[in-house]
């Protein structure tokens, strides 16, 4: 059995993937921040290097 320890940002213009135990989890998601995880409602990235979203 194989057990995950890391994926892909949920948020779909993301490139990053991130560690589910330091990963921010919405709605049984999970993000590389709350930037992400809110929707980017404050229009800003999620502020890491070489990704635009």
């Amino acid at each position: 059995m194989t057990t995950v320890t890391s994926m892909k940002c949920a948020c779909e213009p993301c490139l990053c993937n991130v560690s589910i135990s330091d990963a921010v989890q919405k709605d049984g998601k999970y993000y590389c921040s709350d930037a992400c995880a809110n929707g980017h409602t404050d229009r800003t990235g999620c502020g890491h290097h070489g990704c635009g979203c």
